[in-house]
């Protein structure tokens, strides 16, 4: 199954299926309700997803984007950090992961010659490569001391994600680390790294964890930089972030093997469209290429965003959520040459290659697109996951040396796409590109592989395009801000309650959500099963 393309599940319902009584039926057939599928059927109850599209996953998908192309890309999201061993053992999943060797390489030019900053390859090579850019051990140093302030809080608040929800006071006793508590959880994630690092690039390095599908500045006095950039150092209490083998359609044709093999029915081509409840008893209304159905529930799981989740229920929706990125898949026949000739491509794209992210230059992005604008030298970040994983490229493209690669572009809001997201698309597409370029040896043009019909193999993605594909509220890869791991008024004991006792959201919106992590889709397990309901 981990090179498999995700499994197209029957469209249609048998009729004992579609009037029976279900435990619980679970809205949106993504990662997260397939995890609550699965925990759920394994414990006795019976269990209904409802998928609107003709394939369950969601943004956790494979697919082959370039016609007649044997690559399978995994086409939304991408790497591995948030998803609990806990998880994949209890589910019995099929499933792996591999460690980047190189966590990650950032280009720049000093004194008029190409430099950078490679982190990876072990603590000698990794120190050198600090002291190759900014002529001393000091930035090194720092790394070492933030880094292990960001370790202690990994270890000791990862094991929390699965739990019932820990008060902030009981969080900051977990934590227990005054230093840590402050530079996380209480001060802009801005004044942490400005106290630890000088030089612009580390700095900017560092923060970029903070702005991943987030639109904020270093100093947000929201602190939704520092939420995220939480999230982005916890997961598996390493911070590390792994490639699943397969593509990230191995994870979710897992996880539908074992809710359908513990008896779930997954039903695709189903869309929900109402949700009625007293409380007790509920019942989903959807819609099929046939008609409409109902389905009756004891509990009904919301596998979509707040926003969705309001609309089924007829509840005032939260504020509208904003994505702010650009996903670029690309093949190309060959790795393109670096202008650093002291770092070897396949070791710089193989972790995380930054591309116009120093510390100045990803202030200067958001505040010209906080203006209407789109920034001058676009920020991204580029991985080649067929370089940890050559099993999603077929026998004959990994013989000839073709690679994917994966750029994800920050500080591009929705609002910069609605006046026209075809060319506002490619305006950004080619400056980012351009940004890129200014590194390399040679053009990626000259590099990407073409397609069946002799196409250059890359597609492009903004906020606009993820709301049409996926559902996402406003482009949103969170679905709306990501938020504390701690309860705060009204998130409940697990952080997936509504205000509807026996409809619980378990998508990427729920507390502890976000990210290929499945914490939501257990939490709302969880919750069903100690209500004894079933």
């Amino acid at each position: 199954m981990a090179g498999a393309d995700h499994r197209v599940l029957p469209r249609t319902m048998t009729a004992a299926q579609a009037s029976r009584t279900y435990d619980a039926v679970i809205v949106g057939g993504g990662h997260n309700g397939l995890v609550a599928a699965a925990y759920l059927a394994r414990a006795g109850r019976s269990v209904l997803v409802l998928e609107r599209l003709d394939h369950t996953g969601g943004a956790a998908v494979s697919t082959r984007p370039f016609t007649g192309v044997d690559a399978r890309l995994s086409r939304y999201s991408y790497l591995v950090s948030l998803l609990p061993r806990k998880i994949v053992r209890d589910l019995g999943l099929d499933f792996r992961v591999r460690t980047r060797t190189i966590s990650s390489y950032t280009p720049a030019e000093r004194d008029g010659r190409p430099t950078g900053l490679l982190v990876g390859g072990g603590e000698r090579r990794t120190r050198e490569a600090f002291a190759r850019l900014t002529g001393s051990d000091r930035e090194y140093r720092a790394w070492q001391r933030f880094y292990d302030l960001t370790g202690r809080v990994a270890r000791r608040v990862f094991p929390t994600l699965t739990e019932p929800l820990p008060t902030r006071d009981a969080l900051r006793r977990t934590v227990d680390d005054e230093e840590a508590w402050r530079t996380l959880f209480e001060e802009p994630i801005g004044v942490g790294i400005e106290a630890h690092f000088t030089d612009d690039l580390v700095r900017g390095v560092v923060l970029t964890d903070a702005l991943i599908g987030t639109f904020a500045d270093a100093h947000d006095p929201s602190l939704q930089q520092n939420r995220c950039f939480l999230y982005h150092v916890i997961g598996g209490g390493t911070g590390a972030w792994d490639v699943p083998v397969g593509g990230m359609g191995a994870l979710t044709d897992a996880l539908a093997a074992a809710a359908r093999d513990a008896g779930a029915v997954l039903a695709t081509g189903h869309e929900a469209v109402r949700v009625d409840t007293d409380g007790r008893t509920a019942e989903v209304t959807y819609r099929t290429a046939d008609g409409e159905g109902v389905a009756a529930a004891r509990h009904v799981l919301v596998n979509a965003s707040p926003r969705e989740l309001a609309r089924l229920t007829g509840d005032t929706p939260p504020p509208p959520a904003e994505g702010a990125q650009l996903k670029v898949n690309m093949l190309l026949k060959r790795l393109p040459r670096l202008r650093d000739t002291a770092v070897d491509p396949r070791e710089a794209f193989a972790g995380t290659f930054h591309i116009a992210e120093g510390y100045g230059q990803l202030a200067a992005a958001h505040a010209r697109a906080a203006a209407g604008e789109l920034p001058d030298a676009p920020p991204s970040e580029i991985y080649c996951h067929s370089l940890t994983d050559p099993t999603i490229l077929g026998p004959d493209l990994a013989a000839r040396g073709y690679q994917t690669l994966t750029l994800f572009g920050l500080h591009t809001p929705a609002r910069l796409f609605t006046r026209d997201n075809d060319a506002v698309r490619e305006e950004l597409l080619k400056s980012t590109l351009a940004q890129l370029d200014a590194h390399l040896a040679e053009p990626l043009a000259d590099c990407l592989a073409t397609d069946a019909d002799g196409r250059p193999c890359l597609e492009a993605r903004s906020p606009l395009d993820l709301e049409h594909d996926l559902g996402l509220p406003g482009g949103n890869i969170f679905h709306r801000a990501l938020s504390w791991p701690h309860a705060q008024d009204g998130t409940g004991r697990w952080g997936v309650e509504t205000r509807h006792a026996n409809v619980l959201l378990c998508g990427a919106g729920a507390v502890r959500g976000g990210g290929v992590s499945g914490v939501p889709g257990h939490n709302a397990a969880m919750a069903v099963l100690e209500s004894g309901a079933g």
